[in-house]
């Protein structure tokens, strides 16, 4: 007999509920749930307080998709315990809706699995905390749009005007208040007694009723109501409950209804459309440009800071100054600046470098990170920004306490982001290939994978507000309306630039706001950094997330020609790749780099030499080369092809590093397809000539030269005041200034002064020659509890179950003494427990006993006694599944398992 045929056995609590689960159903519950596990609860009873906590019942709620929750909130308003029909006649009207049929028994399913409902079909019973969030009150209105029933809003309604109601509404007289208020639920369920007591209302009367029906049901009166108010106040079709105020019974609006809860259900996710379809070669081909621009990006900005980068503030971060600086010397906007400093600090290869005066630079992992193959190191930063928890959208906003959040500052974590960027690449992988989303069918897939909290707490899609406007005859109370339930509105905000459209919210608003602001940074961070590649997922893109090969059309006439060709918006998804553990996740980023690799151009070995002094590099250069040739010229443009210019400051750059005329004049032709130019020769031979002809040193500074004339110029040089020289010799010159202050005045001044030790040797300058000590990337910041792994179930269930066996094992006395209540520890003498456990080894007796161990923490256990001796016990402990041994001096008591 099943336990809707036989209620007395059905489960009584949601802690029975859950004894009567299998393990693959309870690992399936922590699983969704992580946070009753940690800790690992003693036992069931424990397990289900726990899933009944406020804060953990919320957390479940927010992770529900928007029908599951639509689910839960009409079990809020439905009777207690509901039936299944009861639950499913309120999702899906009194019309039925076959859709609605079809997708109730999952998201049933899914709130039984969660612990948010229990019980079999005839006796289903939502978690009682769950039932207080979700339920209509004054004070927090229901997303489903319904007030009190008739019961609960006549509850303080005189005994004399109830009967007035009565006999208005055609029903006889009763003895109590309490058969009155029945009498008047019974002719509101009826929908013949109920249809035709509407067709004597006045017109007026029904439309009163319509701005009502779907909320909020709460209205204003005056002392003299109208006449249409008062015909619906006769007859108990608006209650009053409280002085100028009235509501919409529960039953009357069900049955203005047809019996919905919700205005609207949707019980099928929206699909994701395909706004655009391009070549699957086109899209890695673009994607793979962009991976490469974002790889040369990252090394600009590190090559900017190798000799320190900009100081922290006090605070943390970047200030605004240096973010702009850093963001015309990128040639990028100041958010995508921001983006790209957050991306190298996520990836190890930048940080601060702890010092007194504290300043950014890059790693030694940067220079680790610069020797791996291309593919490698675009996958490192793909796999840093798909983990990271900062947001750099959010820099420049402002925070709670009205600071300004800024670039490698605090403030910017957001632990949702990681599970949105999976997610929307994700739902990107189920387009077929080559397709680009249309944004709007993403976030509306997301705001159904996830709803706002509007509507989960009053308004939005499908909680049934914003169904009426104002009325003279019922106004609007301000304590209930859908604008106090949805909170203050979200200010406007968004950083406006290219790549991260401004959304028209700030992150000031609630975390439902950000997670759509989220997204749409997604998308655009993922075409800079070449996961996808103009909107569409790139085959390693795909890689990286670990999805499955790309669905096909499969029709020929929809495969696109061209990139701008159009795709059916009704295709098939695609199922969403799981999410990977740490292993699987380097797993896949070594298959993206092995597919990115081939896309990338090869490195070159050669430039192209012009007689205006300039260099052109047609692609990209082998390291030594690039960085030599950064070292000698300064880049005049960026693109397709690189343009270096060469200076006197760029050559007497590279002779500070430590190279000679001669070395220069051979890379150049070495590495040159074209002869060197005159010109070129000339400057390289021309500043050499003057290189190192003056020297400077600490006194506080000096400058000597073998040349009293060129000391004599510099003294006359009215440039020079500021530098505080005064001769000590014909050939020397002594200086107020520091050593490198001397050096930058004199190279200001048109000469090309070289620096020397105490021993009067010239100091070479390297231009990489500032790191900071090793550090490890930040560690993102969980978004609660982590999913446990199939070990930890295991074994977390059979200590549960072990556990549960010890508290609810039948006891019986022992010496005298009763074993204690549920929860209670046993208490026996100590020659009663040495008596106890020697007679259970003598007769392989089971024994329950009270433990407290050596941090005073107290548990129950069910052991099996093998061995007593010297003090202690050794036994199977059936709570550990494993042999023990307990002090004997620890035991607080024994009792008998009943049989």
């Amino acid at each position: 007999m099943s336990t809707e045929e036989n209620p007395a056995a059905a489960p009584r609590s949601l802690a029975e509920a859950l004894r009567g689960r299998d393990d693959v159903s309870l690992a399936a519950l922590l699983r969704s749930r992580p946070d009753l596990i940690t800790p690992v609860p003693t036992d069931l009873t424990q397990l289900a307080t726990r899933a009944g906590t406020r804060a953990s019942v919320v957390r479940a709620l927010e992770r529900l998709d928007r029908f599951t929750l639509q689910t839960a909130q009409a079990l809020a308003i439905a009777s207690e315990p509901a039936t299944y029909d009861e639950l499913l006649g309120l999702m899906a009207g009194d019309d039925g809706d076959p859709a609605v049929s079809a997708a109730l028994p999952h998201a049933l399913g899914t709130l039984r699995e969660q612990a948010l409902v229990w019980g079999g079909d005839g006796r289903l019973r939502l978690v009682r905390t769950a039932r207080e969030l979700l339920a209509p009150s004054p004070q927090h209105p229901s997303p489903t749009g319904l007030g009190p029933t008739v019961r609960e809003a006549g509850a303080g309604i005189s005994p004399g005007r109830i009967q007035e109601i009565l006999a208005t509404a055609g029903l006889p007289s009763t003895h109590d208040s309490v058969s009155a208020l029945d009498a008047l639920t019974g002719l509101f369920d009826d929908p013949e007694r109920m249809s035709a007591l509407l067709d004597q209302a006045p017109s007026e009367s029904v439309e009163v009723l319509e701005r009502l029906v779907w909320g909020p049901p709460y209205g204003q009166v005056t002392a003299d109501p109208a006449p249409r108010l008062r015909w619906l106040l006769d007859r108990g079709l608006l209650l009053p409950t409280a002085p100028g105020t009235v509501v919409l019974p529960r039953e009357v609006a069900l049955r203005l209804r047809a019996g919905r809860a919700h205005r609207t259900t949707e019980p099928v996710p929206p699909p994701v459309e395909a706004a655009a379809a391009h070549r699957p070669q086109m899209v890695d081909a673009t994607a793979a440009g962009q991976a490469y621009t974002a790889l040369a990006t990252v090394e600009e900005l590190l090559k900017d800071w190798h000799e320190g980068g900009p100081g922290v503030l006090r605070a943390g971060g970047l200030s605004v100054r240096d973010l702009k600086r850093t963001a015309v010397a990128l040639d990028v906007p100041e958010p995508v600046a921001a983006f790209w400093v957050e991306l190298a600090y996520a990836a190890g290869l930048l940080a601060s470098d702890g010092e007194a005066d504290e300043r950014y630079a890059a790693t030694p992992a940067y220079d680790e990170w610069l020797e791996r193959p291309a593919g490698e190191r675009w996958a490192r930063l793909a796999t840093a920004w798909l983990a990271a928890t900062r947001t750099p959208g959010l820099v420049g906003e402002r925070d709670a306490k009205d600071r300004t959040l800024s670039a490698l500052g605090p403030g910017l974590d957001r632990s949702s982001a990681p599970e949105v960027r999976h997610r929307v690449l994700a739902l990107l992988a189920g387009l077929p290939e080559g397709a680009a989303p249309d944004t709007g069918s993403l976030l509306a897939r997301l705001r159904w994978e996830r709803p706002p909290r509007a509507d989960r707490t009053g308004g939005g899609p499908g909680g049934g507000h914003g169904g009426g406007t104002s009325s003279p005859y019922a106004r609007r109370t301000p304590a209930h309306s859908a604008e106090q339930a949805r909170g203050a509105a979200a200010r406007a905000g968004g950083s406006g630039a290219p790549g991260y459209p401004a959304d028209g919210a700030s992150a000031a608003g609630g975390d439902d706001d950000l997670r759509s602001r989220l997204a749409r940074w997604t998308l655009a961070e993922a075409e800079m950094l070449g996961v996808t590649g103009r909107g569409a997922l790139s085959s390693h893109g795909r890689a990286l997330i670990g999805a499955p090969p790309a669905p096909r059309h499969a029709d020929p006439q929809t495969e696109p020609t061209g990139p701008g060709d159009k795709l059916p918006v009704h295709h098939r998804q695609a199922p969403a790749p799981p999410a990977l553990s740490p292993a699987e996740q380097a797993t896949a980023a070594a298959a993206a780099a092995r597919l990115l690799d081939p896309l990338l151009p090869e490195p070159l070995d050669h430039v192209l030499l012009q007689a205006d002094l300039t260099a052109v590099a047609p692609g990209p250069l082998e390291r030594p080369l690039a960085d030599m040739l950064g070292v000698l010229a300064d880049v005049e443009s960026k693109g397709g092809a690189t343009v270096y210019r060469f200076t006197p400051a760029s050559v007497r750059r590279a002779l500070d590093a430590g190279r000679s005329a001669a070395d220069l004049h051979a890379f150049l032709a070495a590495h040159s397809r074209t002869p060197v130019p005159q010109p070129l020769a000339y400057l390289v031979d021309d500043v050499a000539r003057r290189h190192g002809h003056l020297r400077v040193g600490a006194a506080s500074s000096y400058v000597r030269c073998d040349d009293d004339a060129v000391l004599n110029e510099i003294l006359a040089d009215k440039r020079a005041a500021g530098l505080g020289l005064r001769r000590l010799a014909p050939t020397v010159l002594a200086a107020r200034t520091d050593p490198a202050a001397l050096l930058e005045g004199l190279r200001a001044m048109g000469f090309a002064p070289a620096a020397e030790s105490a021993e009067g040797d010239v100091l070479i300058a390297r231009a990489d020659a500032y790191r900071t000590p090793p550090r490890t990337p930040p560690e993102p910041v969980p978004d609660g509890p982590p999913v446990p792994d199939d070990t930890l179930l295991a074994a977390a269930i059979r200590a549960v179950r072990a556990g549960d066996l010890a508290s609810t094992a039948p006891r019986k006395p022992v010496g005298g003494a009763a074993g204690g209540a549920p929860g209670e520890l046993p208490r026996t003498s100590a020659a009663d427990t040495l008596a106890g456990l020697q007679a259970a080894v003598l007769t392989n007796d089971t024994l329950w006993i009270g433990y407290v161990n050596a941090e005073g923490g107290a548990s129950q256990r069910v052991i099996a006694p093998i061995r007593v001796e010297g003090g202690f016990v050794t036994a199977y402990d059936h709570t550990a599944d494993e042999v023990r041994t307990y002090p004997l001096h620890r035991i607080t008591g024994v009792a008998e398992l009943a049989e």
